[in-house]
């Protein structure tokens, strides 16, 4: 903000993503990714807001980090295919970092059964995932959370576009009318039966080479 109260933004260079990236499967665009949601998060560290701060969501306990909202690839601008910065902060707000990375990682790996969204099995789902929070550098028991919490993120997201749409929203209307709440329960059924593939991949830990005789 200037002096002036007004709101004074900058221009990012580059391309905003589209679903299904081109060549979304490159290994460096997930770690690329990884280590820009962390830099923001580590970013907001210590922030502290003002007591009669609005928030689009109400803040989340407990509140670790500003949690950008809607960490997808069209709120991504990219340079020569990799993540450089994220935009559109309207949905911004306080609270845990699994809320976020949980999200993301549904977005940029991506954890979808919809072919047209760049579907792949769930063995290489896994693998991408480990690279996504290896990336993040995602604490253990944030790592065994990571799969419910891409559920529980998803009923959010549907509860969200249901209430909006009671509420005289168009645009959530249509999202409605279009069947997308349909496609995020079947990817939250498809993260549920495949939740322990998904956390063990998550969980694994490198082996460590043989001590030198």
């Amino acid at each position: 903000m200037d002096v002036h109260g007004r709101e004074v933004l900058d221009f990012v260079p580059g391309q905003v993503g589209a679903e299904p990236l081109p060549g979304h499967e490159g290994d460096a665009r997930l770690r690329a990714a990884g280590r820009l949601l962390r830099g923001f998060h580590d970013a907001t560290v210590g922030f502290r807001p003002p007591a009669d701060a609005i928030w689009y969501f109400p803040s989340r306990d407990p509140a670790e980090v500003v949690c950008h909202g809607d960490v997808a690839p069209y709120n991504t601008v990219f340079r020569d295919g990799l993540p450089v910065a994220l935009i559109d902060f309207d949905t911004a707000h306080p609270g845990p970092r699994i809320w976020d990375v949980a999200y993301a990682a549904y977005r940029f790996v991506p954890l979808t059964v919809a072919p047209g969204a760049g579907a792949v099995r769930a063995g290489e789902q896994a693998r991408r995932l480990r690279l996504f929070a290896d990336a993040y550098e995602l604490a253990d028991e944030d790592r065994a959370a990571l799969v419910e919490t891409a559920i529980a993120r998803l009923a959010h997201l549907v509860a969200h576009m249901k209430e909006q749409s009671a509420a005289g929203n168009e645009a959530f209307a249509a999202h409605l009318a279009a069947g997308h709440h349909l496609n995020y329960q079947a990817d939250a059924e498809h993260l549920a039966r495949f939740s322990d593939e998904l956390t063990r991949a998550l969980l694994l830990r490198a082996e460590r080479p043989p001590p030198c005789p």
